[in-house]
């Protein structure tokens, strides 16, 4: 066998990573045709077969994962090594954060930072995993939870607080229904790995029920089907909010939770030193101080049924 081209070995792990020829054709700038075609030769050349090629994407072989396992930590390896040597754009941020945050918290203030500093390029990615700042370009991220990650800098913005919601039209369907009696709603099972309505039914009494109208896997998923009207969900006030201003989710009576976790700013030390990370956190943390001195914004309409 001659030497495998290293270019082949690297679109090899990003195609691996990825899962999908279309999205990493677009990081490799390449046609799929092209990426496709450079993958069937490392097959040949290795004389092994690496994919298996779906309607979906594609997926690995055993010897696939084998090639990954062996080669892909020499590449992040050395993407990290070389890091350090590129040119950082200082007005230029890189930021991560839930869709759920960027759309219903952060869009409607970042007029206020733009008008602020015209110079700041602010690149929005959605995501809710914690980022590897090591391995991707990010320059800082906005997560949930107890403020706790190794290795990084993190700053506190604001708490959140969780009570049950519901679309209109389950309302409408459960007439005559105790809202504080939720055993006898349809609920869907939190994402939390704990499922919260084992608290709230701790908190406020009675008992879970033996099975959930649905379970969901994420917070965006969880809201829409609260959107969709298949069930009650306990929902992030925050991220909440504005869909009950606007009559689409509404409060089954008053009564909520304050979350153990919160929301952070998390960033790598590396970015200490970059401008546009330091301007952020200074306006963020402002905007935070404010919007918890609204808080708590009890006065959404009730459901009565």
């Amino acid at each position: 066998m001659t030497r495998v081209p290293l270019g082949l070995l690297q679109q090899f792990v990003q195609v691996a990573r990825l899962g999908n020829l279309s999205r990493a054709a677009t990081q490799a700038n390449l046609t799929v045709s092209a990426l496709s075609h450079q993958m069937r030769q490392l097959e040949e050349r290795l004389e092994r077969r690496l994919f298996e090629r779906g309607p979906r994407g594609v997926t690995l072989t055993v010897e696939g994962c084998s090639l990954l396992e062996a080669v892909g930590e020499h590449f992040d390896g050395i993407e990290h090594a070389m890091s350090r040597y590129r040119g950082r754009r200082h007005e230029a941020l890189t930021l991560s954060a839930s869709a759920g945050i960027i759309s219903s918290w952060l869009v409607p203030r970042l007029p206020r930072l733009l008008a602020a500093h015209p110079e700041l390029e602010l690149n929005l990615q959605t995501g809710s995993a914690l980022v590897n700042f090591d391995r991707e370009a990010v320059d800082a991220a906005i997560r949930y939870g107890k403020g706790e990650w190794a290795g990084l800098r993190s700053v506190r913005l604001f708490g959140e607080w969780i009570a049950p919601v519901a679309a209109p039209e389950l309302i409408e369907r459960m007439a005559g229904a105790d809202p504080t009696n939720l055993a006898g709603w349809p609920l869907i099972g939190d994402p939390n790995s704990n499922n919260r309505w084992n608290d709230w039914f701790d908190k406020y009494g009675g008992k879970p029920p033996q099975r959930y109208v649905a379970q969901v896997d994420t917070v965006d998923a969880l809201k829409q089907a609260a959107l969709e009207g298949l069930g009650v969900a306990l929902g992030r006030m925050v991220t909440c909010k504005s869909l009950i201003d606007a009559g689409r989710l509404i409060m089954l009576g008053d009564r909520y939770m304050i979350a153990k976790e919160a929301y952070y700013l998390v960033y790598p030390p590396r970015s200490d030193d970059h401008r546009g990370v330091s301007t952020f956190r200074d306006w963020i943390v402002e905007e935070a101080d404010t919007y918890c001195g609204q808080l708590p914004e009890l006065n959404y309409e009730i459901a009565s049924v």
